[in-house]
């Protein structure tokens, strides 16, 4: 209940009947515990509204003094508008809040971000971070035909978004530095999962050295990627065998892609090496030298400066980076058999697992054990030529009798079987039934470029070779 102050055109007894009304009430309230100050209704001078501590006759005399004398209750009431104007502006307050719409508190999403350590699963990851079992069965269910992760791997990161109800808005599992799924809620409250490939963008880049244990070493004592070493190795297999060609002081030149994409954050992230696009090796074996050059828009290859290919009917070896044991002779004492008689292939020592691939293209005429052999590959290329590989610690999945296989194409992998003192992979070569040493087989080399391109090719050479050049030979000191 409102009470306004009495308009003066109202009678005296009209008056005087309200306020008596009104120090009941008060009184009233007085005795079963509510200070006027509790409603926005209790309006009247401070002898009226009493305190909590007010007792019954102090109420009874209140309410005595207003019917005794009401026009002195009207001066007072007068003489005191702030609770009433309080009470007022406290009403319209309450109506305004009343009105206006609520407006809930935001809540921010929760983001859960990490990396698989050696060993870890995803569902161990996101659990051990809080997220709920549910949540995980979810991922799981909705990546299948996208994402087997019993194929997870150490260093696959992943990054998870849920909304304040716990449910997945967003989750990206990143398998590479450059591939990735995406899982993302749909306006129907379903999900949808696509493969994501980071877009790739180039810029050149030169490193120059000169060789003081491995090529190996000194291409990465220069800060360049591993993969560089190996790319630049597989440009020159043709020409130089790296496990015994290679001497202190040789020189090597490379210009190549480095490889970036934008990251999450806007900036720009290294990815891995690309393109070589020239290369040069000087040493004892002499200097090659190889541009990148595209004919044909996607069908590339490595050409000398005189446009010739690079490639050649076989390469030099079968492995990269490996130490030869045993060569091409007519006797040598067996270390097991201890007899003399010939060696005729080379011997290759490399750590157990050590992709070994075909030295040219051809056809898988055997797959198996051989006695002494061990595990045995043997490929029959053109012109009579049949190559060996042997004491493999296993094939490669799907080789077989009557397969064909390219050039550079993994056929199996190094290991000790048959009579071996260690891991090492026996390579030979046969031609028309009889051994002949690997390292002085005729390799003709491919098809050179047409007519129709040496001009293009020329000015592309010019360009390449002068950004080659540009650089100042570094000796890297340590191996890794």
């Amino acid at each position: 209940m409102r009470i306004s102050c009495p308009s003066p055109t109202r009678r005296p007894s009209t008056i005087a009947l309200s306020l008596f009304g009104a120090g009941v009430c008060a009184a009233l309230g007085t005795l079963i515990g509510i200070s006027p100050s509790d409603s926005s209704s209790a309006v009247g001078p401070p002898e009226i509204a009493k305190a909590e501590g007010s007792t019954l006759a102090d109420s009874i005399a209140a309410i005595a003094a207003i019917a005794a004398d009401p026009i002195a209750a009207i001066a007072a009431i007068a003489a005191a508008p702030v609770p009433i104007a309080e009470a007022e502006a406290e009403t319209e307050a309450e109506a305004e809040r009343e009105a206006s719409p609520h407006i809930p508190e935001t809540v921010s999403p929760r983001v859960t971000e990490g990396v698989l350590e050696p060993g870890g699963t995803l569902a161990r990851s996101l659990i051990g971070q809080g997220v709920s079992v549910r949540v995980v069965n979810r991922i799981a269910r909705e990546m299948i035909g996208h994402y087997d992760f019993r194929y997870s791997q150490p260093r696959h990161s992943y990054r998870l978004v849920q909304n304040a109800e716990g449910e997945i808005e967003f989750f990206r599992y990143r398998i590479s530095p450059i591939v990735g799924y995406e899982l993302s809620r749909d306006a129907d409250g379903g999900y949808t999962v696509v493969r994501d490939e980071a877009e790739l963008w180039p810029r050149q880049t030169m490193v120059a050295g000169i060789v003081t244990s491995s090529l190996y070493s000194a291409i990465t004592d220069l800060g360049a990627e591993p993969q560089l070493a190996i790319d630049f190795a597989d440009v020159f297999a043709y020409d130089v065998d790296f496990s015994r060609m290679i001497r202190t002081g040789d020189e090597f030149r490379i210009l190549y892609e480095q490889l970036f994409r934008t990251s999450e954050n806007g900036e720009k992230a290294f990815v891995r090496p690309g393109r070589i696009l020239a290369a040069r090796y000087a040493g004892a074996s002499g200097e090659h030298t190889a541009v990148y050059f595209e004919p044909e828009e996607g069908r590339g290859g490595y050409y000398r400066p005189d446009g010739s290919s690079v490639e050649r009917q076989f390469l030099m070896a079968p492995v990269r980076y490996v130490r030869v044991t045993s060569r091409y002779t007519a006797a040598r004492r067996h270390p097991i058999l201890k007899i003399t008689r010939p060696h005729h292939g080379i011997d290759y020592a490399a750590p157990i697992g050590t992709p070994v691939f075909a030295v040219g293209r051809g056809e898988v005429i055997y797959s198996g054990w051989a006695g002494g052999f061990g595990n045995l590959v043997k490929i029959r290329h053109g012109s009579g030529y049949v190559s060996y590989y042997g004491h493999l610690s296993r094939f490669v999945d799907g080789l077989r009798v009557g397969l064909p296989v390219g050039q550079k194409q993994v056929i199996g992998y190094v290991g000790s079987t048959g009579l071996s003192t260690g891991p090492h992979v026996c390579f030979r070569v046969a031609k028309d039934g009889m051994y002949v040493n690997p390292l002085q087989l005729p390799s003709p080399e491919g098809p050179p470029l047409s007519d129709e391109f040496k001009e293009i090719f020329q000015v592309h050479r010019d360009t390449l070779l002068a950004s080659l050049d540009s650089g100042t030979l570094v000796a890297a000191d340590e191996a890794l």
